[in-house]
C-alpha cells in the first residue's frame, strides 16, 4: 500500500461531475497521479448543493473509486468552491510601525494583513480567501516584503473572497458525511486552483485573466503584478448552453449534451454545411439538422457570456494591465469556435488553458475539464509549503503563498 501520510487529495463539487485525485510529489517535484475517481454529480444546481444526500453519494462514489486506483483509504482532502454566491472585494489597512528604527517586523506585517480583512461583511458571508496584492511604507508603494524596511505607517492591498455561508456550510456538510475531512483553509475558490494548474509565473506578471466554465457558472479571476485584482463569479454556464439546444432542436437533455460536446469539435474540421441526426422528444422521428442551424442557437448565448466576462474585466485596467490575455478553462472551454469569438469580443489574446507538470496523466488530465481537481491538489501542495515555512519563519516564503496560487 502506498503511503497515505505523503498524499494530496482534490476534491472538484462540480454540477456536471464530482471528481477525487490523489497524486504524490514525484522525485522531480512534479505532482505524480497515483488515483482518479469521477462519478456524475447529483443533488447540485448551479454551484450550490439543493439534495444533500444524493451530492454525499456522489462524493463517496468519486471517493472510493480513487480509494481504488491509488491503493489507500482517502480521509482528507482540499475542496474546490464555485458558483454565483462567490464575490471578491479588494480592501485596505494600516498599521504604525512601532519602532520605527529596526525596521517593519514580521508581527506588524500579519496585524495589518488581519486590519485589512476586518471589512464589514454580512452576516451570511463566510470569508474564503485573503490574498495580499501589495505593501505601502509611507510614501512608497508597490512593495510586496516590507520585512526590516524603515518607516513609519504600513499599509497592505489585499483582496478577499467570500462565499454564502449557507451554500459553504452545505458543501463542508456534504464532504464530512461522504467520510472526508477538509483541512484549515482547504476550501478553495476553484479559479484558484485552475491557477495553479494552468497558468505561469510570467502570465501572472503581465496580467492575464482565467475563466473556469463550469456547467452551473463561470468562474473568474484576474492577475495584475502577480498578484489577485478581481474575482467574481457569472451565473452563466455550460448547462445553459445544453438547454438552449434541447429547447432550439427540441430534443431531450441528454441528447443536446451530445450535440453540444460535438460541437466542440467543430473546430478540428467538420464542415458548417454537414448536417446532423438529432433525435426528437417522445415518439417523434428523428430529424436532420446542419451545422448552420446549430451555430444559430449556440452563438447567442457564447456572446451573451462574453459579454457578461467582459463587464467584470473592465473593472480593471483590461488593455494595458492584461498582457498575457484570457485564459479558458474548466469542461465549457471546449465549446467549438470560443477561443475566437472571446478574441473579438475581448480584443484580447485568449488561449484553451489544461493542466500542467503532471507525472503518470498523459491519457486523462491534460484536458481543461481536470484543470480544477488538478489545482486543488498543487494548492493542497502549496498549503503546506505554508505551514513549513511558518514554522521556519522565512516571510518571503510566506508572500509568495499568501499572494496565491502559481508563483
Amino acid at each position: 500500500m502506498a503511503n497515505k501520510e505523503h498524499a494530496l487529495i482534490g476534491l472538484d463539487l462540480g454540477s456536471n461531475k464530482t471528481c477525487a485525485l490523489v497524486c504524490y510529489l514525484s522525485e522531480t517535484g512534479k505532482l505524480k497521479v497515483a488515483g482518479l475517481g469521477v462519478a456524475e454529480s447529483r443533488g447540485w444546481r448551479k454551484g450550490v448543493i439543493v439534495n444533500l444526500d444524493a451530492a454525499v453519494l456522489a462524493i463517496k462514489k468519486a471517493v472510493e473509486a480513487a480509494e481504488a486506483a491509488a491503493n489507500i483509504p482517502v480521509d482528507t482532502a482540499y475542496v474546490g468552491v464555485g458558483g454565483a454566491h462567490i464575490s471578491g472585494v479588494n480592501a485596505r489597512g494600516a498599521v504604525t510601525v512601532a519602532n520605527r528604527g529596526h525596521g517593519v517586523t514580521r508581527e506588524e506585517i500579519r496585524q495589518v494583513i488581519r486590519t485589512a480583512q476586518k471589512v464589514s461583511l454580512h452576516a451570511d458571508r463566510e470569508l474564503l480567501h485573503v490574498l495580499p496584492q501589495e505593501f505601502l511604507l509611507d510614501s512608497q508603494d508597490g512593495i510586496r516584503d516590507p520585512l526590516g524596511m524603515v518607516g513609519s505607517r504600513l499599509e497592505a492591498n489585499v483582496h478577499l473572497i467570500t462565499a454564502s455561508t449557507l451554500a459553504w456550510q452545505n458543501i463542508v456538510t456534504a464532504v464530512n458525511r461522504a467520510g472526508i475531512e477538509i483541512p484549515d483553509s482547504g476550501t478553495i475558490f476553484e479559479p484558484l486552483a485552475c491557477a495553479e494548474a494552468c497558468l505561469t509565473t510570467d502570465e501572472r506578471e503581465l496580467g492575464v485573466g482565467l475563466v473556469d466554465l463550469g456547467a452551473g457558472s463561470s468562474d473568474l479571476i484576474v492577475y495584475q503584478h502577480g498578484s489577485v485584482r478581481h474575482a467574481a463569479s457569472i451565473p452563466v454556464g455550460g448547462d445553459h448552453f445544453t438547454n438552449d439546444i434541447a429547447v432550439g432542436l427540441r430534443t431531450p437533455i441528454p441528447e443536446a449534451e451530445k450535440i453540444k460536446r460535438l460541437w466542440g469539435k467543430q473546430d478540428s474540421g467538420i464542415p458548417e454545411s454537414a448536417a446532423l441526426e438529432v433525435p426528437s422528444v417522445g415518439e417523434r422521428p428523428a430529424r436532420i439538422v446542419s451545422y448552420a442551424r446549430l451555430r444559430e442557437i449556440i452563438e447567442p448565448r457564447a456572446t451573451e457570456l462574453l459579454e457578461m466576462i467582459k463587464v467584470e474585466m473592465d473593472r480593471v485596467d483590461r488593455e494595458s494591465q492584461l498582457g498575457a490575455g484570457l485564459v479558458l478553462t474548466g469542461g465549457g472551454a471546449k465549446l467549438g469556435g470560443l477561443v475566437a469569438a472571446a478574441e473579438q469580443v475581448l480584443g484580447l489574446p485568449v488561449r484553451i488553458g489544461s493542466p500542467m507538470n503532471m507525472e503518470g496523466s498523459e491519457e486523462v488530465l491534460p484536458d481543461p475539464s481536470y484543470a480544477a481537481v488538478v489545482g486543488l491538489v498543487a494548492y493542497g501542495k502549496r498549503m503546506q509549503l505554508l505551514r513549513d515555512q511558518r514554522s521556519k519563519g522565512l516571510m518571503g516564503k510566506l508572500w509568495g503563498v499568501l499572494r496565491g496560487p502559481g508563483d
